[in-house]
């Protein structure tokens, strides 16, 4: 039959569309479009044509319809026949009807139909990538499994369900050893059109990439129990993630860490053995701080006016540590913190008094409260005022006896051992 061209050319493509996704609806849309440009190429206009599709027959029917017209009045071949040749088809015909004769694929030579069958495949194309997109557009954030198929000098490709996927250079945790075949875990980072090539960008070096790995590896992050409120990290040497637990139950650290840490060295496996500080969050921006300092121990800290920025003072043995290798840990507190952190060796106070010696005047209540905010020397406690004292203790310690603390601890030291 003629129409086997046309049969052949819809069965072949429905069978690609299916594979890719692409519902029926919108494949005889095409079909439909691309034959109509064949028939305006060779006839200028198709408003003369239609185009009918039997997608339970899987073939198309182009009918060509005009109307017949008395032999001297013809003007337009396209939209008009003459009743003279109207009759050599069919006998019955009158003038004024409309005339619908059959065209088939052919008649518009090879190498239309070679245009026809490169214009469907790249509409598919186009489609497919559209789907692509929107796919993974809404599972931005997301962790895959790739499994990497191809090593470039810069990128590295992964294929992800018959997706390709490419991790950039600095997507990449530099102590990462990838080989051909490796399946790799990596949080799609973007998904970008860049003229109408599709490029999925994952990545192991975002924040994000850790946060879900606590959600996968910690169920009482999963849940929503602990909140992670902000990562930071420098891939592959060290992180800090602050949490809090929305439960007084649970201790958010704890949970975190696992018992003997079981649950957060499967995290630091993945990431290379990248060292993950976990931190408790408070709305106490100096504890914070201090908080988020750790490993190193800090003895005070002093904001700036505007909150942007303070000072941290520790132990002399302790300024390697608040610093890090390479300034690491300093960096990821400022960060962690949103203030720019400097740090600085402990004052040599010689005449420094240790706050245990004030607890007959204070009580050793008081005392407690004043080492859980830091203020493990007399002097560490007259770098504030009274009202930051009641700020910081959380109301712990009132008024009247916050004036008293700070009264007791003056009169111990003259008038230029305070200036």
């Amino acid at each position: 039959m003629r129409s086997d061209a046309s049969k052949l050319i819809i069965q072949g493509f429905a069978e690609i569309a299916k594979e890719k996704g692409i519902d029926r609806d919108m494949l005889l849309s095409i079909l439909e479009e691309v034959f109509r440009s064949m028939i305006r190429k060779k006839y200028e206009s198709d408003d003369a044509f239609s185009v009918i599709l039997n997608p339970d027959r899987g073939d198309i029917q182009m009918l060509h319809i005009r109307e017949v017209v008395p032999d001297d009045e013809l003007s337009n071949p396209v939209s008009e026949i003459s009743i003279t040749e109207a009759k050599k088809h069919d006998p019955d015909i009158e003038l004024f009807d409309e005339f619908a004769q059959e065209i088939f694929i052919e008649d518009f030579g090879r190498r239309s139909v070679m245009m026809a069958r490169q214009t469907l495949a790249q509409r598919i194309r186009e489609i497919e990538k559209d789907n692509v997109f929107e796919e993974y557009s809404e599972r931005v954030g997301e962790i895959v499994m790739g499994d990497i198929y191809q090593i470039r000098s810069r990128d590295v490709l992964l294929n992800h369900n018959g997706t390709e996927m490419v991790m950039p250079q600095k997507h990449q945790i530099y102590k990462d050893r990838f080989r051909k075949g490796d399946t790799i875990r990596c949080v799609i980072h973007e998904v970008k059109r860049d003229n109408g090539n599709l490029s999925i960008i994952v990545s192991r070096t975002s924040p994000v990439f850790l946060e879900r790995l606590f959600e996968n590896e910690i169920p009482e992050v999963y849940d929503g129990i602990i909140e992670i409120i902000k990562v930071v990290r420098e891939p592959g040497d060290r992180s800090k993630v602050a949490v809090i637990s929305n439960d007084e139950r649970v201790d958010a650290v704890g949970a975190c860490v696992g018992m003997r840490g079981v649950r957060i060295h499967s995290i630091v496996r993945e990431l290379c053995n990248e060292n993950i500080d976990v931190i408790n969050y408070t709305d106490d921006k100096v504890e914070f701080i201090k908080r988020a300092l750790q490993p190193a121990r800090v003895l005070s800290v002093e904001m700036g006016p505007n909150g942007r920025n303070c000072k941290v003072y520790v132990p002399a043995e302790q300024v390697s540590k608040a610093i890090g290798k390479g300034g690491v840990n300093i960096r990821l507190a400022s960060m962690l913190t949103d203030c720019e952190i400097d740090v600085y060796r402990e004052p040599d106070f010689e005449d420094d008094i240790e706050i245990s010696e004030f607890a007959e005047e204070f009580g050793n209540e008081t005392i407690d409260v004043l080492y859980d905010i830091g203020c493990d020397t007399a002097r560490a406690v007259l770098k504030m005022d009274s009202v930051e004292l009641m700020r910081r203790t959380n109301g712990k310690i009132d008024e009247q006896t916050a004036e008293m603390i700070f009264k007791t601890i003056r009169d111990e030291f003259s008038e230029d051992e305070l200036n």
